[in-house]
């Protein structure tokens, strides 16, 4: 475990020293701009720490208000509610939906937060990882059941886009329920930002639902969920982990305000994390590391040995690099070293980062 002294901007400082950041989730830079900050600490001196309360008591602001109206009008939905963690957004769409599914089926790579949600006495499919075909061959043994398929939209490790729009296909065939756990997709895919399903073109799709979080690429913290007024209504009167929960801080808010209008207003964060993201995986590649993933700020070197896998990551910190290996939040095959890129990078600060590795493989290969 690292321990880190400074902001965790594209540079990190540990031991009073510096270090190139290619970790974390902070893919837009959103985290330390200036607006960001500002907006928090404006909100901080007004409104103070914590509202100390739930929502449904005296913890509703108007900030929070506002917050959940932007998010409903960047998601092009009717209503949205925001709420502790990004990681109970799945638990909560669970239970709002409850009464339309018997069966859950879900990818066998999904983030933890999926199984850790699924209602007791509901029983789980678990389908190959982005395996449309095995998903298709549990729905046909599974046709007594009411379906409802989960999904992350981007995987947190690999990288990988989910196929959404073949699992959609198969959702609307066999009359089943989608959710796309969008953490990773929010802020990074689609024309305007707002994840998987805008990217495979199924914006308001019907019965297809996203979890999310402002922590990853809105630079925020917090989850939300963008639907119609009826699913988020039956969310703030019903559920008991919403309504039993504290306020999210007024400095979260505010920030979380900031960070959506300029996703919305600056298109061009996005081209340049894009842009970095692709001369980073393009140097890994020429350089015949096996990696996965294309369009996504998630830029995995895959080892089958751990050992390997701690070297390079080591290695890396060695020049001045952090790059962790890592195996949360599932496991998979392999042992993986997680590059993210963000929009703060350098050229230069890339550059590097290819010839640090290149001089790596050059002494022990890329298997």
């Amino acid at each position: 475990m690292l321990k880190v002294q400074s902001k965790t901007g594209n540079y990190i400082t540990i031991h009073g020293e510096h270090y190139s950041y290619f970790a974390g989730n902070d893919y837009l830079g959103l985290a330390h701009h200036p607006d960001v900050i500002q907006a928090a600490t404006l909100a901080l001196e007004k409104y103070g720490i914590s509202f100390s309360a739930s929502r449904q008591t005296t913890g509703t602001s108007e900030i929070h208000l506002e917050l959940e109206q932007l998010l409903a009008r960047f998601k092009t939905r009717q209503d949205a509610v925001v709420y502790a963690t990004g990681y109970l957004g799945n638990r909560l769409l669970f239970h709002a939906l409850k009464r339309q599914y018997s069966t859950v089926f879900a990818d066998a790579q999904a983030h933890p937060s999926i199984s850790d949600g699924v209602p007791g006495g509901i029983p789980s499919r678990i389908y190959e990882h982005c395996n449309p075909n095995h998903l298709e061959d549990l729905l046909k043994k599974n046709k007594k059941h009411r379906p409802l398929i989960i999904t992350d939209g981007i995987f947190a490790l690999t990288g990988k886009i989910a196929p959404v729009d073949e699992i959609y296909s198969l959702a609307e065939k066999y009359n089943a329920l989608l959710i796309v756990d969008d953490a990773h997709a929010t802020g990074v895919l689609g024309k305007n930002g707002t994840g998987t399903p805008e990217y495979f073109n199924l914006q308001n799709a019907k019965n297809l639902f996203q979890s999310e979080t402002m922590s990853k690429a809105l630079g925020a913290y917090g989850g939300f969920i963008a639907a119609d007024e009826t699913l988020i209504q039956s969310i703030r009167s019903e559920s008991t982990f919403y309504g039993a929960s504290t306020a999210l801080p007024p400095p979260l808010v505010a920030a979380g305000c900031a960070s959506l209008s300029l996703i919305q207003q600056q298109p061009e964060l996005r081209e340049k994390l894009k842009k970095n993201a692709e001369l980073i995986r393009k140097g890994i590649q020429n350089m015949e590391f096996h990696t996965t993933g294309e369009g996504t700020p998630i830029i995995p070197i895959l080892f089958q040995s751990r050992q390997k896998t701690k070297a390079l990551s080591e290695y890396l910190k060695e020049n001045h690099i952090v790059a962790p290996a890592v195996d949360y939040p599932v496991k998979t095959d392999n042992f993986i070293i997680r590059i993210t890129a963000s929009t703060n990078h350098t050229t230069e600060q890339i550059e590097n980062l290819l010839f640090i590795l290149k001089k790596w493989r050059e002494k022990y290969g890329t298997h």
